[in-house]
């Protein structure tokens, strides 16, 4: 896959534009605690921020399948860097904090959706080529193994400039990343997928209008809730254990066993239908959510996270695997948006509530946040399962009304159709 022609052109600058995707929130949170010394102020604008970019980042996909990927990106990277700098001015200077939530909505708006582009490039690149679907399936689980790199590097990142410079450095690191990133991803537009422009008189219809869309979309926002709870609930149990240190080791494991599931995923050829692996890789992240409320000790911890962690990546994969098959060609970008900007929304919400749940009854409870959101996830996949099959071609009865309409009347419409 690697071997594409083309493929390290757009891969290079994508890694380093998606890379402050999970720099922003908790460079917002460092920041924001350090001149305004509140947690809850902290994780209220962090959280305006990621609610922003859910809701908004679909729309600018959108726009990416009509207008093209560099016109939208070129754009989005000015306005980010803009709002993170009006962000960090107002926070150094201790400005009232409904002026911080000014800010960070089109901070969070503006981060360029450059995930779900980049998956966009993989199925115009290898449908150009004639390549199996299995090849894409690999694509997918490479880009699922680089989202899991970006969300243990890029907060590791953020946290340390942040703390060895200053809580202001993880931000500017953050945006400067953007618009580097950004502008070079933009420039390589060789690779990007052809545009759809809207045509008069047709209707132009959201990703989102597909049920199996709002279903997958449903899906990845109990995913979401798993990664806000566990980065939330893992902080406050090693520190009830005495042993905060080991808070990076503990996710790292849940994140490794996540990226290792997505090695190995790609590199099967499935025989078994997608909708039939999602199922089954939902399940078994469920399964593994149910544990960790009763752990005992950071060892015990560590394990169910590794269980936890090795049925995500493969819920992903799968998900974008059929999200791509749900879609026409000018929705795409759009409807890999839906998805991440749903994870985003759920670990945002995971988050809140977990933090909540430790306050008030202890470090454990954190953790049956995971198995709620998930739980809620796999019972909506298994009673609408039928909206994960793809639409098929057109029927022969609608390609003759088809055909008969630029001919004849209505009435040779009707008849032509019950032929």
């Amino acid at each position: 896959m690697l071997r594409t022609p083309g493929a390290w052109t757009f891969l290079a600058p994508a890694f380093a534009a998606r890379l402050p995707y999970a720099m922003l929130s908790l460079g917002i949170v460092l920041l924001v605690l350090d001149t305004h010394g509140s947690y809850g102020t902290a994780g209220s604008v962090a959280a305006v921020s990621a609610v922003a970019q859910a809701f908004v980042g679909p729309q600018t996909g959108r726009l990416a399948d009509r207008y093209g990927q560099a016109a939208v990106l070129v754009p989005s990277v000015v306005v980010h860097a803009f709002s993170v700098g009006a962000l960090i001015a107002l926070a150094l200077g201790h400005a009232p904090v409904w002026s911080l939530f000014l800010a960070a909505a089109p901070a969070g708006a503006s981060v360029p959706q450059v995930g779900a582009m980049v998956r966009a490039r993989w199925v115009a690149k290898l449908s150009a080529e004639g390549a199996s679907p299995a090849k894409l399936n690999t694509a997918f689980a490479f880009e699922s193994v680089t989202d899991e790199f970006t969300f243990v590097v890029g907060p590791v990142l953020a946290g340390a400039i942040a703390t060895s410079v200053t809580p202001a450095a993880g931000l500017i690191a953050e945006a400067a990343l953007t618009v580097v990133g950004g502008l070079a991803f933009a420039a390589q537009r060789a690779t990007a997928p052809a545009r759809h422009p809207h045509q008069p008189g047709v209707r132009r219809v959201s990703a989102l209008s597909s049920p199996g869309v709002r279903l997958l979309a449903g899906a990845f926002l109990g995913v979401g809730t798993v990664f806000g709870a566990m980065q939330v609930s893992v902080t406050a149990f090693t520190e009830s254990v005495g042993q905060p240190g080991a808070n990076g080791t503990v996710y790292g494991i849940f994140a490794g066993g996540s990226m290792l599931a997505g090695v190995l995923y790609g590199m099967v050829a499935w025989r078994r239908a997608a909708r039939h692996r999602m199922l089954a890789s939902y399940a078994l992240l469920v399964l593994g959510c149910s544990t960790l409320w009763a752990m005992p000790n950071l060892v015990a911890l560590s394990v169910a996270g590794l269980v936890c962690g090795l049925a995500i990546a493969p819920t992903l994969i799968t998900g974008y695997t059929l999200v791509e098959t749900l879609v026409a060609e000018g929705a795409k970008t759009e409807a890999f948006t839906w998805l991440t900007g749903a994870i985003g929304l759920g670990l945002a919400a995971g988050s809140t509530v977990a933090g909540r749940l430790i306050d008030g009854h202890g470090p454990s409870a954190g953790f049956l946040v995971p198995l709620a959101g998930a739980g809620l996830g796999l019972v909506a996949l298994v009673a609408l399962r039928h909206l994960l099959i793809a639409p098929g071609p057109a029927s022969p009865a609608s390609q003759v009304v088809a055909s008969s309409g630029e001919r004849g009347s209505s009435r040779q419409l009707v008849g032509a159709a019950k032929g």
